[in-house]
């Protein structure tokens, strides 16, 4: 570890890793921010099973949030520091009832701060569930590529993907994956094929965040051990498809429009996973969301979208 991330730790006034009971199982919890006054942010990571860049192993690396929030991070269950095999008995209203007992013990140990939640991808399914099941107990919500509906296997997918080098044998594939009985084969193979041909994922002229400086960060973290970072990289897909399996048919629309508090959701423009276009069309009317869309971003937040974020967190708690 730097010297440079060493001391940003030592000027935390919080910087604890916890072990808490979520949903029944032990799971480990790191809290950290400039001051014990600050607004708590609970980030919701991506995947299933993505915890970057925020997670348990991210101690000392953000100070442009920790400065300002007390920052909660979490590995879900399944993946990092909380790695666990995740089988065909696992729910999304499992994770969601994960999701609600971390808050409770947040609103434990800060009773007195402002809760809010930064969510991206996978992350927002739950900051929405959640916040129809306890509206009152979050300030406000940021979200960074929000799911809707539709997911992957769609037309602005199957288009976006026909206009590339992408062979028509595995277009046809792609198209006729069988979404009721999905496998890690036909997730790799879509997402894939995004990955590669398309600036759905990651603008290939994007300002780019530093992801050696977060990977570098991960495998020197007084929080992680070698398994807990191959648990981060490897476990996505490989050991999430009981949840995709519900996530493929799963329709937020009506949820979005029932939310009643600050909701703030940042799109990049060229996003075909967390679909811009769909987000867009799905949250026209509501009075508690708003939409900012950034360019030359995908699914995968550019520099400029991660400045979004943390101005877009400051004005929340500012209002």
């Amino acid at each position: 570890m730097n010297k440079q991330r060493k001391q940003i730790i030592a000027g935390n006034e919080v910087s604890t890793l916890y072990t808490f009971n979520l949903g029944g199982y032990n799971q480990k919890v790191l809290v950290e921010g400039k001051s014990k006054s600050l607004p708590v942010v609970i980030c919701l990571h991506g995947g299933p099973g993505t915890p970057i860049p925020f997670s348990v192993g991210c101690r000392g690396l953000f100070p442009e949030f920790t400065d300002q929030f007390i920052m909660v991070y979490w590995d879900q269950l399944g993946c990092g520091a909380n790695n666990h095999k995740i089988d065909d008995s696992f729910t999304i209203n499992m994770f969601v009832a994960m999701t609600k007992d971390l808050i409770a013990e947040i609103k434990r140990l800060f009773p007195e701060n402002d809760l809010y939640m930064f969510a991206t991808s996978w992350g927002s399914v739950l900051s929405v569930k959640v916040l129809q099941e306890m509206p009152n107990d979050i300030k406000g919500v940021v979200v960074y590529g929000q799911l809707v509906k539709n997911l992957f296997y769609n037309q602005e997918v199957f288009d976006a993907l026909s206009q590339t080098k992408l062979s028509a044998k595995k277009l046809e594939a792609i198209k006729n994956a069988n979404i009721d009985n999905i496998t890690t084969k036909d997730l790799m193979m879509v997402s894939g094929a995004i990955r590669k041909y398309t600036n759905g994922y990651d603008h290939k002229k994007a300002d780019k965040p530093q992801m050696g400086k977060i990977i570098m960060g991960l495998l020197t973290s007084p929080d992680y051990r070698k398994k807990d970072f191959i648990a981060v990289m490897v476990n996505g897909y490989l050991k999430n498809v009981s949840l995709w399996k519900e996530l493929l048919h799963m329709d937020l629309s009506d949820a979005l429009l029932s939310i009643t508090v600050p909701y703030a959701i940042i799109q990049g423009d060229t996003d075909i996973v967390a679909s811009t276009q769909t987000v867009l069309e799905a949250t026209k009317g509501s009075d508690a969301i708003t939409c900012q869309v950034i360019p030359n971003s995908g699914h995968y937040p550019s520099k400029p979208a991660m400045d979004a974020v943390v101005a877009t967190l400051q004005n929340m708690v500012k209002r």
